[in-house]
């Protein structure tokens, strides 16, 4: 009896619950699909590309300085040349009695990058330029320099951009030491054109910088135009032409002399003394840059139409840039109604094939818009100029924001969210948008400056536009998730 009393009040609870639940639908409010959220991916907004050539820019005040001549079997040849002025040790500089030269170096500091072929033989000019380099009123990018015929120092061989070196310093009145100092190309020059421009000068034109330059107008570098067409594929390293630090010595054209001891007429003193090239310290130093491009670059450079290539090219050293566009987004808007960007991605494919050794792809390329007066500016997602940031915002995090190189997708990625919403939601205009290569080193706040693509050399080919994207992986997509508000 127990058991059955049990059994009967189970069934009880039984009916009740489920007599509970017959209507769920009426338990709260049902929703509004007019209120609904709705989320999604769209992948197949168009960007267009172009190759266009980069602006020139001024290369008189430059972190470090190119030189070299690089063949490339994709884009062509690019040579860059330096224009160097000296200054004197100090004012009112003297040789002393009875000075004769030993020898003459160019003693050039290496910086960070090269790009290229560093086993390569490299045949090295230098003469003395007819002008003086701190006369000149513009040092733009594309400015050649004359220069005298006769050269004062030729070396062929090896380089060693990133090798220490052991050298001699020469001290008054104590034996020469050995020492180990960071790589620098070491060019030497010839001993009776140094002692007729530089050594005999007098007393007036070693008191001042402005007067020794007006006699010693400076020094012209450049790869032997006869040897280029036997570099092989060449290469492009740079100079750090900064002041001297506590590990690096000033560049500077460096003499090696004897004189009359001062107080014994019979002795002589060995002398070392820099004369430096340093910016730092007031000395003009510029780069020419010339480009001679293949012919499948400068089919897109002279195609006035709006042709779409299947790859595009970008090279720094005022050389290429991308100008992209986004032709439907504002009709976007219009087909699927409002919407808020969750997150935009501008993913740059590069082309299969075109980063092999020594011609690597460049590790980091810039993305930047032009205003209304035509002017660079950062994208507003990497636009600290506001003062203003949040908890995953790009722009406090250059990494996030994107720009480097994937060496194992091969591609590029920038988060591109807040652009892409001023773009639909017409908060701003497109003027111009463009990818251009900068340096692993440049800051948010300046790469996208003219003068910061020509402290590197590193170029990248990329996929640009196919009619057919599925048969291939080389394109410029635009990936954004958005959530529409109905």
């Amino acid at each position: 009896m127990r058991f059955f009393k049990i059994d009967l009040l189970t069934l009880l609870i039984s009916l009740f619950l489920f007599a509970s639940c017959e209507r769920t639908s009426t338990i709260g409010l049902e929703v509004d699909p007019s209120l609904s959220v709705q989320g999604g991916l769209l992948d197949t907004a168009t960007v267009t590309s172009r190759t266009i050539p980069e602006d020139v820019a001024a290369t008189n005040a430059l972190s470090r300085y190119p030189f070299g001549f690089i063949k490339d079997p994709i884009l062509g040849t690019t040579e860059a040349s330096l224009a160097l002025g000296v200054n004197i040790p100090s004012e009112s500089y003297s040789f002393g009695t009875n000075a004769v030269l030993d020898s003459a170096v160019l003693v050039l500091n290496f910086d960070g990058e090269f790009y290229g072929d560093s086993t390569a033989n490299y045949s090295i000019d230098v003469h003395q330029l007819t002008n003086n380099l701190s006369k000149e009123t513009s040092y733009l990018s594309n400015r050649t320099y004359a220069f005298d015929n006769t050269i004062l120092a030729n070396y062929t061989g090896k380089i060693f951009p990133r090798t220490p070196i052991k050298v001699t310093d020469v001290l008054t009145g104590a034996p020469d030491t050995t020492m180990t100092v960071k790589p620098q190309l070491r060019l030497k020059l010839n001993n009776s054109a140094i002692t007729s421009k530089v050594l005999n000068l007098d007393a007036t034109s070693l008191k001042y910088n402005s007067y020794f330059q007006t006699a010693f107008k400076g020094l012209h570098l450049q790869i032997k135009p006869s040897a280029q067409a036997n570099l092989g594929n060449g290469g492009i390293m740079f100079f750090n032409l900064a002041a001297q630090t506590a590990t690096t010595s000033t560049s500077g054209l460096v003499l090696y002399f004897r004189r009359q001891n001062a107080t014994t007429t019979t002795a002589t003193d060995t002398v070392s003394v820099n004369f430096p090239i340093s910016t730092a310290l007031g000395s003009a130093a510029a780069a020419s840059v010339t480009h001679n491009y293949s012919a499948a670059v400068q089919s897109q450079l002279s195609n006035a139409s709006n042709t779409q290539f299947a790859t595009t090219y970008l090279q720094p050293l005022s050389g290429l840039r991308n100008k992209l566009s986004f032709p439907y987004l504002k009709k976007l808007k219009q087909d699927v109604g409002p919407m808020v960007i969750n997150k935009a991605e501008l993913v740059v494919d590069l082309s299969s094939g075109t980063d092999v050794a020594p011609f690597r792809a460049a590790p980091r390329l810039a993305l930047y818009k032009n205003d209304i007066a035509g002017q660079r500016k950062n994208i507003p997602d990497n636009d600290v100029g506001d003062g203003y940031t949040y908890v995953g915002d790009p722009r406090a995090n250059s990494a996030v924001y994107g720009g480097y190189f994937d060496s194992v997708k091969k591609r590029y990625v920038f988060v591109v969210t807040a652009y892409i919403q001023d773009l639909i939601d017409g908060k701003t205009e497109d003027y111009g948008t463009f990818l251009g290569v900068i340096p692993t080193t440049a800051t948010t706040t300046n790469y996208y400056l003219g003068t910061t693509n020509l402290i590197t050399a590193s170029r990248a080919v990329i996929g640009s536009f196919k009619k057919n994207p599925a048969a291939g992986d080389n394109l410029i997509k635009l990936n954004i998730y958005y959530t529409k508000i109905n």
